[in-house]
């Protein structure tokens, strides 16, 4: 007994050591974020702030508008997590339970685009964007992110494992391949779903070098964009640049914190109805 109670104690631990080294570059940066100049740019750096500077916060939306940013990141990362929710979720549901020709190979193409790195299509798109005069526009943004190979793949498989049993008696039933998808096969996919929608949302959120590639006013522009107008080629505050971080760190913990428990009261059910 005491033996387990003591590899528990190690497990333990080592979860909290490994949760800090995480943790600790977020909690860091709210340190830098409320610290004076002087403070935040001495080498070596302070681990804990000596001071409490929250004008930081009110300076950074004076430099730049953050705001406008943040609107336009949520916006963005919005309308292109709805995007590959509704055409992969189709198209998982088409290769998973409908038979046409040509499935498998169609299929295989699906998943070899995942091997294509984004920066050989990165050109291709500007140039196609460049030519329906999208170019700093939301249409620009998102229309080239809402299709995704890898949330096709993610949901096909995870329909695959539903009961064969109930597609057949939902069939006697009368229920055709909508109403199935509606009200059979979305309710009880939503682990799958839900993890597509935080990586999509995510990573489109964290997106840089392309809204840098096709916008130009500062009012299209991105929150991961604005955050590096902070830095200045003749000197840098710091203490601003990490107050801009916090900024646009805090609206995804508040999203994480808020729809953490939604997320995994959804995974639960899915798992007891599977």
């Amino acid at each position: 007994m005491k033996k387990h109670t003591a590899e528990q104690a190690a497990v333990y631990l080592i979860l909290t050591a490994s949760a800090v080294l995480v943790l600790y570059p977020v909690v860091y940066s709210f340190f830098l974020s409320v610290m004076k100049p002087e403070e935040a740019s001495v080498f070596p750096p302070s681990i804990i702030p000596h001071t409490f500077n929250p004008a930081n916060f009110i300076d950074v939306f004076g430099i730049v508008p953050i705001a406008a940013f943040i609107g336009n990141t949520f916006l963005v990362s919005g309308i292109v997590m709805a995007g590959q929710l509704i055409t992969a979720s189709l198209a998982a549901y088409a290769f998973a339970k409908m038979d046409f020709k040509g499935k498998g190979f169609i299929f295989s193409l699906f998943v070899a685009s995942m091997m294509v790195p984004w920066e050989v299509t990165m050109i291709p798109n500007y140039l196609t964007v460049r030519s329906l005069n999208w170019l700093d526009t939301y249409q620009g943004l998102t229309v080239p992110f809402l299709a995704t190979a890898f949330g096709t793949f993610l949901l096909r498989q995870f329909f695959l494992q539903l009961p064969k049993e109930l597609f057949e008696a939902a069939r006697m039933d009368g229920c055709g391949h909508i109403r199935y998808f509606l009200l059979h096969v979305l309710p009880l996919s939503r682990p799958a779903i839900g993890t597509l929608a935080v990586y999509s949302f995510l990573n489109m959120y964290n997106s840089y070098l392309w809204p840098l590639l096709i916008t130009n006013s500062e009012m299209m522009r991105t929150v991961q964009i604005g955050i590096s107008m902070l830095e200045f080629q003749e000197s840098t505050s710091w203490n601003l640049v990490f107050a801009g971080i916090t900024l646009a760190i805090l609206p995804s913990l508040l999203l994480l914190v808020f729809g953490l428990k939604q997320l995994v009261r959804g995974m639960s059910a899915g798992a007891l109805k599977g």
